[in-house]
């Protein structure tokens, strides 16, 4: 693979992805998120009129489950821990592309596409070995479970 290929068949892919799978575990995050503290905020102001309308009891539950429910999500799938790692090694990609498109330290000498290579896979492996990790702690605390 010369250096033209890799930049864009895998730098780029790779950059591209871990951009699109950030934002997409961020959205996730934070539409949760928001469900949730509606929910929670709801549940004060409905339990006012409990005494007046009995049935408010079922949809006070209903939140409940909801609330459990969403927040059981947010643990097992970790949309913040992926949206930071994968926006992090974007970002880090990113600075090891311009640094060495720009011919800026360490990526000067003769050996400046081999170094860049060593480093992408060295980032990427890194990544890969840290959701391997998250995803074995959260399989040993299902377990416990």
């Amino acid at each position: 693979m010369n250096e033209e290929e890799y930049l864009k068949n895998r730098l780029d892919d790779q950059i591209d992805w871990y951009d699109r799978k950030s934002s997409q575990n961020q959205k996730s995050f934070k539409r949760l998120q928001f469900i949730l503290i509606i929910a929670a905020a709801s549940i004060p102001f409905i339990s006012g009129y409990v005494d007046d309308l009995y049935y408010l009891q079922y949809l006070l539950g209903g939140i409940g489950v909801v609330i459990a429910a969403i927040t059981g999500m947010l643990s097992l799938y970790k949309f913040q821990e992926n949206w930071t790692a994968y926006r992090t090694t974007c970002e880090s990609l990113r600075h090891e592309k311009y640094l060495y498109l720009t011919k800026t330290d360490p990526y000067r000498g003769k050996n400046a596409f081999n170094l860049l290579v060593q480093r992408v896979e060295m980032l990427i492996s890194k990544e890969n070995s840290s959701w391997g990790e998250i995803m074995k702690k959260t399989e040993d605390q299902n377990e416990e479970k």
